[in-house]
């Protein structure tokens, strides 16, 4: 091995050790799985860098500034689909693979945990968020926004028609339980 290469491979090694001992310090493996938390911050930058290469390669000119209704029609898709994707009891065969089963929580939702190794744990971590979701949704709707904004805001509406609609769902139930009393 050449000088250049042990000073690289020595840089790597003190690296990944200081990134150790923080996680030892931060947590014990089993209460937070730092590690995988780094790679899922990862990808994300990657995800969001090819959004912006594909926007930049496209040439698509950024708005000067964000229109009221796009803003509450995505926040409310984001919202709505977030709750489905790591919530909703029908895209449970979606989470299957990185979670577990736990209880029925509320009107077809469901509650659920991670299992598996570090990837797969941390991939559960993420599905199993909306909070965590909606980060990524954010990203894929503005990204598609940009590039294809007539079928993004037909998405974004019916996905907010979608919540609109659950809530007076909820709603309707929630009178109907309080007329019973």
């Amino acid at each position: 091995m050449n000088r250049d290469a042990h000073q690289e491979d020595t840089r790597l090694h003190r690296i990944v050790e200081a990134f150790r001992l923080v996680g030892r310090a931060y947590a014990p493996p089993e209460e937070h799985r730092l590690r995988g938390h780094v790679g899922a911050v990862v990808a994300f930058g990657a995800y969001t860098a090819a959004w912006g290469a594909v926007v930049a390669r496209r040439k698509t000119d950024l708005p000067g500034r964000h229109e009221p209704l796009d803003i509450v029609l995505t926040a409310t898709a984001v919202f709505r689909l977030s709750r489905l994707l790591s919530k909703g009891s029908v895209t449970s065969p979606l989470r299957a693979p990185f979670t577990r089963y736990e209880s029925a929580t509320g009107p077809a939702e469901v509650s659920e945990t991670p299992r598996g190794g570090n990837i797969r744990s941390t991939v559960g971590d993420l599905v199993t968020c909306p909070f965590c979701l909606s980060v990524w949704l954010t990203t894929t709707l503005t990204g598609a926004h940009l590039l294809w904004p007539g079928a993004t805001r037909t998405v974004t509406g019916g996905l907010t028609t979608l919540a609109i609609s659950d809530t007076l769902q909820v709603g309707y139930d929630c009178l109907l339980q309080k007329n019973d009393e």
